[in-house]
């Protein structure tokens, strides 16, 4: 098991080798002691599963108070995965990253607080399994708009179709105008 660092540092992919035989195949994705020497957390509060079906995007959201990480796999199916920082007094502050996750290759991404987080599914269809490390906390939830140029994220969506959005994510605010973290 190791870490991977991307464009954005705290975000980071955690891959984890896939063990293949006759049988099918078997990968850990969760060992404390190896999260704890990757400075990782190892306790989580709160675990969630989506099942999406393609073109869906979630998100992009985050807690004002009682912010989350999340670790964040497919079980089933492939998404585009995004993290953007939403800390103002970081030097990343409105950057984003993405990256495709395939269920079953042993990659999840570790979104640290601080960051919201979306995906668009890629596959017929994806379920997705995210650990977060505090409680889900409705008075402080928010969201960013998932097209807001000022944020740029290149979405690979289907020949220039439209996600599929609830309507809370389709009239979430701009970068401009949301709540921010300090």
């Amino acid at each position: 098991m190791r870490a991977i660092d991307t464009p954005l540092p705290g975000v980071l992919i955690v891959e984890s080798p896939v063990f293949d035989d006759a049988r099918g195949s078997f990968v850990e994705v969760f060992h404390a002691e190896k999260f704890a020497g990757m400075g990782l957390p190892v306790h989580f509060a709160q675990d969630n599963h989506s099942r999406s079906s393609h073109g869906v995007l979630r998100g992009l959201h985050y807690q004002l108070e009682q912010p989350q990480g999340k670790l964040v796999r497919p079980i089933t199916g492939i998404i585009f995965d995004v993290a953007i920082d939403l800390r103002r007094a970081s030097p990343y502050f409105g950057r984003w990253t993405g990256m495709e996750l395939v269920a079953g290759d042993g990659r999840q991404v570790w979104i640290p607080p601080g960051f919201a987080h979306g995906f668009l599914v890629l596959s017929e269809f994806a379920d997705v399994s995210y650990k977060c490390t505090t409680t889900y906390h409705a008075a402080s939830d928010r969201g960013i708009r998932w097209n807001d140029p000022a944020l740029g994220i290149v979405w690979p969506l289907s020949s220039g179709r439209a996600p599929i959005l609830s309507p809370k994510d389709a009239t979430a605010p701009m970068l401009a105008d949301a709540q921010l973290f300090p």
